[in-house]
């Protein structure tokens, strides 16, 4: 048996040279040349090894033939870590009986498995590789280009492997690390299996629609709170990340953008309040950030065009309003944005920072003597962003417009630790407290939906100046209402 232990990222094909030269020019490092591997995957038609949290692929290279099963194993952040074994065989059909018996479940019938498998999908690839010396370890570095291929259905691949051939788990992180600050590249959750059978329609892509709060327990410390954020927040970026990919509606893409800026804005936070939002790592928060600024004007824009219009009610022209805003979307070129992210280099150089945090904190490299026990941690930093809310807009003061868009960040911070800690807390006394919040900050959405619209007016002479003042005296009203209602509720902590 072999304990693979690999960094998945993905890389787009225009940046192949820029890398090949980086890799080249690496101190330590020796080129291996490569080589064309074909792969293929096989399983029963019920998916019996899937379920049993197994994947058996046969590999041909340089004539040879390999037969290879991996078991079940953990993926953190876009480190895959998972027990392999391989058996060289003469025919392109694997042989179940040739792996070692222990590594079956009990009661298993494999008899019946092996005369019912079948190739799902293939994953046929140049395969270029380098082996490089970093810190006294050796990890293998594999540039793979080609496609995955279930019956007319193919899927590119494009993506780049750190494997740890000896040493520690660290060095792969180090070398990625260096390797970004000169390729953009971004963190690779789907291993080349998982999507072969999601191209085969074996399995589908998971969906984030709700995203739940995070499954905290009072009785975890606090390096284990911060693993479970860490890694939980990281996954739902890469998911989300997927997501997007395939949306074409506009709620959709405007949802999932929003969940994805919601997610490394909980990042931010929580390294912030561990202490650990460093002058290496704040920056690349701050580059992400601005690129993200497009997310609440199509988040607000699309609250309009939401069941087509039913937001803008009666109002003069509502057509022409909605072919405007449209194209005030449009102007935003929503398609092109996650590329023109992936472009830049800090992003995957973000996530590397924060799979690094995540392992060190694993390895017990990061410790938090000084804090409270996890309850009292919890409460005074739900404690304290309720003091910022409470003094950024006191139940004595009238608020408008400009105001709830100044404390907007404050409020999306409350909510965003509320969201991480909630699970510690009942669950009726928490939403009823939150949804009043919540409802406001919708309110704020609202409101900068408006002020598009007093802009859109402005430039194309829409006549809905009087329309547009009638909505936001109405909206502050009802949401002035809310908060005076909402700073006088008991909290929940």
């Amino acid at each position: 048996m072999d304990a693979e232990i690999e960094l998945k990222l993905f890389i787009q094909s225009q940046h192949h040279d820029l890398l090949k030269k980086v890799l080249n020019n690496y101190p330590n490092s020796t080129p291996q040349g490569q080589k064309k591997l074909t792969n293929g995957y096989f399983d029963t038609d019920d998916l019996q090894l899937r379920r049993w949290d197994m994947g058996l692929r046969v590999r041909g290279f340089d004539n040879q033939l390999e037969q290879t099963i991996k078991t079940a194993g953990r993926v953190v952040g876009g480190i895959h870590s998972r027990p392999e074994y391989n058996v060289s065989i003469d025919h392109k059909t694997p042989n179940l009986s040739l792996f070692p018996k222990e590594i079956w479940p009990i009661g298993n019938d494999l008899e019946s498995v092996s005369t019912s498998l079948a190739c799902i999908f293939e994953t046929n690839f140049q395969r270029q590789t380098w082996h490089i010396f970093i810190n006294d370890s050796l990890i293998e570095v594999a540039l793979d280009v080609g496609e995955i291929i279930a019956q007319d259905r193919v899927d590119p691949i494009c993506e780049l492997e750190f494997e740890l051939l000896a040493g520690d788990t660290s060095a792969l992180l180090i070398l990625a690390t260096e390797v970004a600050k000169s390729v953009p590249l971004r963190l690779g959750k789907a291993s080349k299996a998982q999507r072969g059978y999601q191209l085969a329609g074996k399995s589908q892509p998971v969906r984030i629609e709700n995203i739940d709060y995070i499954a905290l327990s009072k009785d975890n410390n606090l390096a284990q709170t911060f693993s479970t954020i860490l890694e939980t927040a990281l996954e739902r970026w890469q998911l989300i990340e997927n997501n997007l990919t395939t949306a074409t509606d506009l709620q959709q893409q405007s949802m999932l953008w929003g969940k994805l800026r919601r997610c490394v804005r909980l990042l931010r936070l929580t390294l912030d309040q561990f202490g650990l939002l460093n002058q290496h790592i704040s920056p690349l928060f701050d580059k992400l950030e601005h690129a993200l600024q497009f997310v609440g004007p199509l988040q607000s824009c699309s609250l309009l065009l939401r069941d087509d219009g039913n937001q803008l009610g009666n109002i003069n022209n509502k057509t022409l309003v909605c072919q405007q805003l449209q194209n005030h979307i449009n102007s935003m070129s929503i398609s092109t944005q996650l590329g023109d992210i992936w472009q830049q280099p800090e992003y995957g150089q973000l996530q590397l920072a924060l799979v690094d945090l995540l392992l060190r904190t694993e390895n017990g490299q990061l410790q938090w003597h000084d804090y409270p026990e996890l309850s009292l941690f919890a409460n005074q930093l739900q404690q304290a962003s309720w003091k910022r809310i409470g003094k950024s807009m006191p139940i004595t003061s009238e608020m408008n417009s400009v105001d709830y868009q100044y404390v907007a960040e404050a409020l999306d911070e409350s909510i965003l630790v509320g969201f991480a800690y909630g699970e510690m807390y009942q669950a009726k006394k928490r939403e009823t407290f939150r949804a009043p919040w919540q409802d406001l900050a919708l309110g704020i959405s609202t409101l900068s939906a408006y002020k598009i619209l007093k802009t859109l007016d402005e430039q194309h002479q829409l006549n809905i100046e009087a329309w547009l003042d009638n909505k936001e005296t109405s909206l502050l009203f009802a949401m002035e209402h809310s908060r005076k209602s909402a700073l006088k509720a008991p909290i929940y902590w």
